[in-house]
């Protein structure tokens, strides 16, 4: 029996290998070779829809719930197709029989029928996959967005706020006023009231901010909350109030919204804007701030809450704050004077902290008791009118330094209201205007630009915002400032701001003859003259984005004008008279759609200042133009387009012949011309910005060392494989980092673009002082910069890499793996911005950079944050809190 068992036990599993089973078997190679090339297949298609959501992800937009739950279910159908596979070729390989009889031919007869079921469902897949219309859809709008506040603890606000809170939670209570004089703390009120809808629950479905402002621009209100509600562009752009007002409307009157309007100057038609009426059960609000006792009236608030002027004891702790310790501890005596100041500024906060900043500096008491008699000398009594506000908000602007500080504040006052004014183009305005003359180098006067906004920074007189990129000018200060500007209002239009005001009078334009400086903003239109007008004593002449052209003969009679600025005037016509402007310094044209310029332009001998960036229409430039100009010290030509015909061995050629030429920016598209440039020691030393654009058949740029060059821009270099440093004498720099004059010590902007055989930015180790870092689509970049210790070089002390970096952005690096090749400090840096580099795995950050202030966000993918590796885990817990996706 012992020997017939075995054998009977062959003959059946012989037996279960025949028929149907052995058909199964026989085909089962050919059905697995199916099998792999419709997941292949199916692969391909994950791999587009994936794609598209990660496109569409990086526009801030979030992948819908289906395309999610179908991209999930393909990555466990290719594991479960990847086990079968591996099962299937397995069991063949134990084939006892030929090639179609396994050891276990019932075990692979049940694998041989799952291979069909899986075709069928990878097949569905693939078809699924392949009819998606739509793979993401906007981010749902935030409840509430922060508004940032300048203190942790806002001083003698607590009363009003809880009063306001109160009312908020009262559902008879429709709409709140918050009402007071000019710097009193009503939009700081406001802010706060929003920022405790993110702390506490409720059930308000989303908290809107809308700043209003002077004039009130009823359009902008309405985009400010079309954008809020995120309703598609396309449904309301480029439409008219009416239609607008009607989407407004529509959405809102499914939600329970919070409306907060702060500065509202006069009533203001919230059906005309699309609110819906308050009431029907909604249990809706709006809150709005105001100076103005007739906009109380006219809005119909249901309650309203005055703030008034802070306590004397509350004003001195906000005082003293604002003063610092290090000052009133400097002797015993500045404690009571400190209290003496606090006084006159009658608990008026603005006040407080303003003047609070201009004694910061003030550590002798014989400096208080000056700055206190002065004090005195202005109106006493605050709480009543803007002149007295005024007069103690002058205090802050009589103890600047000197004239040309003075001035450069007062030219403040020339933009809009709430306008966010560019630091850069403020600065190169005052020296058009001479108020920096005493510098004869740009650099220098662009430096002293920067010390003099620090310096109004400092006292209160102007707020940086977006990192300093640019600045605000509070309302009531440039009131003050235009105030002061016309002479403490006794001459009404030697400062003329008009914006946008509609058309503008023959009748008004007559009486701007006594005008200095003239500022037209946002559609301000002047009706055709019938005679050209007289601007004898007009030095300044602002027009940005007025959306007309000048009346005919306008330019005709100005003979002191030093200042023309038409920047984002989309429809400006330069006239041909602008060329006997004889004693213009200053012209902007930049993002202007000016085709042609005259070759009139050639007659101002004395401009010093021409800027063309971006004039995207520009066709070309007048021969002989700029050699023409022999007082031009500065000619910025950032951006132009390609279609633009410009002779850049001819450019360069005449801005060599320029005497008093120091600061060039331009553009480049050829190898010629950057030889051209850098065997000029005139042009190098000049150069500020660099832009070389679609630079063909040339693998390796050699820039020339030491540079004065500020901005660099690699944009469309396909060709492009190496950067090199060349030093004045023709001899390349070595890798160890160089002495400090024969580097990159000016550099503080690069970008790179569309430069797909770069291979990395080693060269960088040579700008110390480098400050932005933009790589976009470079496709073979593997290291941004390698370990220069692998070569055995070294750094020299207190030049370390990217020790003044502030913001790095890394887009579409596909074989990025490494930023540098070990961890440094980034003592500097704020941001970091990632997207499209699946390989780069590791930040170069060690635990320093854990107790780094300045460090306030990473942004990128979260599939990229979660596959980081981190040596130390501390370091990823510190910086999790500050990561977050597009």
């Amino acid at each position: 029996m012992d020997f017939v068992s075995p054998v009977l036990d062959v003959a059946s599993r012989i037996c279960n290998c025949v028929g149907g089973r052995a058909d199964h078997l026989r085909r089962l190679p050919q059905k697995l070779n199916s099998l792999r090339a419709a997941m292949e297949k199916l692969n391909n298609v994950y791999k587009d829809v994936k794609e598209r959501v990660e496109r569409e992800e990086n526009l801030e937009k979030k992948r819908t719930h289906v395309v999610g739950g179908w991209m999930e279910r393909v990555e466990a159908m290719e594991k479960e197709v990847n086990e079968l596979l591996d099962r299937c070729d397995e069991e063949i390989q134990k084939k006892c029989l030929g090639i179609y009889c396994s050891k276990n031919c019932r075990a692979i007869y049940k694998l041989a029928k799952m291979v069909p079921e899986k075709m069928d469902a990878v097949a569905g897949l693939q078809s699924e996959g392949s009819n998606f219309q739509e793979v993401a859809s906007p981010l749902p709008c935030p409840q509430v967005i922060e508004t940032p506040l300048e203190e942790r603890r806002v001083v003698g606000l607590d009363s009003p706020f809880q009063e306001v809170w109160t009312l908020l939670q009262d559902e008879q209570v429709g709409s709140i006023r918050i009402y007071g004089m000019g710097g009193v703390g009503k939009t700081t009120l406001l802010k706060k009231i929003n920022n405790k809808f993110l702390q506490l629950g409720n059930d308000f479905d989303i908290v809107i901010w809308v700043v209003i402002s002077r004039p009130t621009n009823l359009e902008r209100v309405q985009e400010t909350i079309l954008d809020r509600l995120d309703i598609p562009e396309d449904r309301w752009k480029g439409r008219e109030e009416e239609k607008k007002a009607q989407e407004i409307g529509r959405v809102l009157k499914t939600k329970k919204f919070v409306l907060l309007l702060d500065d509202i100057w006069e009533p203001l038609d919230l059906l005309r804007v699309g609110i819906p009426p308050l009431g029907d059960g909604n249990q809706s609000k709006i809150v709005f701030t105001t100076r103005s006792a007739d906009v109380c009236g006219g809005m119909a608030a249901q309650k309203s809450i005055k703030v008034e002027c802070l306590e004397e004891k509350e004003a001195l702790s906000l005082f003293q704050a604002k003063v610092g310790e290090d000052t009133l501890n400097s002797h015993p005596d500045i404690q009571k004077l400190a209290e003496m100041v606090a006084k006159e500024c009658k608990g008026l906060p603005l006040a407080l902290i303003v003047i609070a900043r201009a004694m910061a500096s003030a550590k002798t008491p014989e400096e208080w008791e000056r700055n206190l008699q002065k004090l005195r000398m202005y109106p006493k009594d605050v709480a009543g009118t803007e002149n007295d506000l005024f007069s103690v908000l002058a205090f802050s602007y009589d103890c600047l330094p000197d004239e040309a500080t003075k001035s450069c504040f007062l030219y403040c006052s020339l933009f809009p209201e709430d306008f966010p004014i560019p630091s850069e183009h403020l600065i190169q305005l005052w020296m058009g205007e001479g108020f920096l003359d005493e510098y004869d180098n740009i650099q220098e006067a662009r430096n002293q630009g920067g010390e003099i906004i620090q310096m109004l920074n400092r006292a209160c007189l102007l707020e940086a915002v977006r990192e300093g990129e640019y600045l605000k000018m509070h309302d009531v200060i440039r009131d003050m400032a235009l105030w002061l500007a016309c002479e403490k209002g006794k001459k009404k239009n030697k400062f003329v701001v008009k914006d946008g005001v509609g058309l503008i009078s023959a009748q008004e334009v007559e009486k701007w003859k006594d005008a200095q400086r003239i500022s037209l903003w946002n559609e301000t239109i002047i009706e055709e003259l019938r005679e050209p007008p007289h601007f004898p004593n007009t030095e300044t002449l602002i027009g940005y984005m007025t959306r007309s052209t000048f009346p005919s003969g306008f330019f005709t009679y100005m003979s002191n004008i030093r200042v023309l600025d038409f920047s984002d005037d989309v429809t400006l016509e330069l006239p041909a008279q602008i060329g006997n402007l004889a004693t213009l310094q200053y012209l902007n044209l930049s993002h202007t759609r000016v085709m042609h310029l005259p070759i009139e332009l050639k007659n101002l001998k004395k401009l010093r200042f021409l800027i063309l960036d971006g004039m995207f229409s520009l066709r070309s430039l007048p021969n002989q133009m700029v050699s023409s100009l022999p007082s031009l010290q500065l000619l910025s030509m950032k951006f132009l387009p390609f279609g633009c015909l410009v002779d850049e061995t001819m450019l360069l050629e005449e801005l060599e012949q320029l005497e008093h030429i120091n600061d060039i920016s331009i553009r480049l598209t050829n190898i010629q011309s950057v030889q051209r440039l850098f065997e000029s020691h005139k042009l190098t030393r000049s150069t500020t910005s660099l832009s070389l654009v679609e630079y063909k058949g040339v693998n390796q740029v050699q820039l020339l060392s030491p540079s004065c060059i500020k901005e660099l821009r690699l944009l469309g270099c396909h060709e492009l494989e190496e950067v090199k440093i060349i030093h004045f004498e023709k001899q390349v720099v070595p890798s160890k980092f160089p002495n400090p004059q024969c580097c990159f010590n000016h550099l503080l902007s690069v970008e790179i673009h569309l430069c797909k055989k770069l291979l990395n930015l080693n060269w960088l180790i040579h700008a110390p002082k480098l400050q932005s870092l933009h790589i976009e689509q470079c496709e073979i970049m593997e290291k941004v910069i390698e370990d220069e210790r692998n070569d055995g070089s070294e750094i020299e002390s207190g030049l370390s890499v990217f020790s003044r970096l502030i913001y790095l952005t890394l887009i579409a690096l596909p074989k990025l793996e490494s930023i540098y090749g070990r961890a440094l400090p980034f003592p500097s840096l704020r941001g970091i911005f990632v997207f499209g580099c699946p390989r780069l795995k590791k930040l170069p950050f060690d635990s320093n950079i854990c107790m780094s202030k300045q460090l306030e966000k990473i942004i990128g993918q979260q599939k990229w944050w979660d596959g980081l590796e981190w040596e130390d885990q501390t370091v990823m817990h510190n910086l999790t809190p500050i990561f977050s996706t597009p």
